[in-house]
């Protein structure tokens, strides 16, 4: 299945190297051979032999794309590669994938400021399954076996629940340790289990921290670690333009929709939220825009799902809901943005599409399937 970003990689890689960075099992290593099927040279670090064949540099000159798969996990992976890069150039390629953000490896070293570019691959949308799935099979499916290709191509409860149980215990057994020196493994599982149960709702540092007899310093750091590995990620409220207070606490969701909870709503709204972030990062390592992903709540509780913001500037007001079509909060938080943002009620179970008082009510699959990558 095309990914949406084949064309533009390719492009990319005749100018400078090209970092691709998502979840682990999401298919960057797919993506890559797909580039130039049967010319290119492929290297794991997790394999001993592969390693051995990097330390030598014994790759062909002539190929057209050299993979680096996890190269994050070799000591001064950032000088090493930018000393082949500086010394050869474009020629072979070369593509250095990574199931962390790249940028959380600080004993990585020197910096390759302006030797790449950067892709973040996430799991299957609404809108990259559209040539296969209607705009309501394919949101239902993502909600129900999430987005990842395994689970999501294979549509079974039974290999989804054992494939999702190898994919959260490897990353915390193995990936996390790779970037930091988690004592408590079994409360870091445990924070997991509570976040994942969360999804939706504010999080309070404080609470969670009574509950796993930790700081809340230890709590957002941990979090933090969650997201460098892309299991989870933090939407925080926005705050310019808002004439009353907001509060601070963030929201968490999972890249994995099928991981959350067993709830329609919680697992709606994280798919819609998944699909946010995607567009908002396909704009940014495509067009070098700055997005960010917010949510709206004031003090009397009023609040709306996603605010979409682009350069600066407020895009979408985005509430989702199952079957509801009241839009007061929406319209409300409307009257503190400018005209050109747009307000949006996502519903999964809506009969006929609306337009009240500014305000778009559209059925949620379609809306989805709209959006960019």
């Amino acid at each position: 299945m095309n990914r949406g970003v084949e064309d533009r990689i390719k492009t990319d890689l005749d100018q400078k190297m090209v970092l691709l960075s998502g979840p682990r099992q999401v298919g960057k290593t797919t993506l890559a051979k797909a580039l130039y099927p049967g010319n290119s040279e492929y290297f794991n670090m997790d394999s001993v032999e592969h390693r051995l064949l990097i330390q030598k540099q014994a790759w062909r000159r002539d190929c057209d794309l050299v993979i680096f798969d996890e190269l994050h996990k070799v000591r001064k992976w950032k000088n090493w590669i930018k000393g082949i890069f500086d010394t050869e150039g474009v020629r072979p390629r070369l593509l250095v994938t990574g199931s962390s953000r790249l940028d959380v490896y600080r004993k990585g070293g020197d910096s390759l400021a302006g030797r790449f570019y950067s892709y973040r691959l996430h799991p299957f949308s609404v809108a990259e399954v559209k040539e296969k799935y209607t705009a309501d099979a394919a949101l239902e499916h993502i909600m129900r076996f999430g987005g990842f290709p395994e689970p999501f191509l294979k549509g079974s409860e039974k290999d989804a629940k054992r494939w999702r149980r190898s994919h959260v215990d490897r990353i915390l057994r193995e990936d996390l340790l790779d970037i930091a020196s988690v004592r408590n493994l079994r409360s870091m599982e445990t924070l997991v289990e509570l976040l994942r149960n969360s999804v939706g709702s504010t999080i309070s540092y404080e609470s969670l921290s009574r509950d796993l007899q930790v700081s809340p310093h230890t709590v957002k750091q941990w979090i933090g670690m969650l997201e460098g590995l892309y299991i989870l990620f933090v939407v925080t409220p926005y705050h310019r333009n808002i004439a009353r207070g907001l509060i601070k606490q963030p929201k968490i969701y999972f890249y994995d929709t099928g991981f959350v909870k067993e709830d329609e709503g919680a697992r709606f709204e994280n798919a819609v939220a998944c699909a946010l972030l995607k567009r908002l990062h396909f704009l940014e390592d495509t067009a070098g825009e700055k997005c960010a992903l917010h949510y709206v709540r004031d003090k009397e509780k009023r609040e709306v799902d996603f605010l979409t913001v682009r350069d600066g500037r407020a895009e979408w007001l985005v509430e989702t809901k199952l079957a509801d079509t009241e839009i007061a909060f929406l319209k409300h938080f409307s009257g503190f943005f400018v005209k050109e943002t747009k307000s949006v009620l996502l519903v999964k179970n809506l009969k006929r599409e609306l337009f009240l008082d500014g305000i778009h009510v559209k059925k949620a699959g379609t809306w989805l399937q709209s959006l960019e990558a």
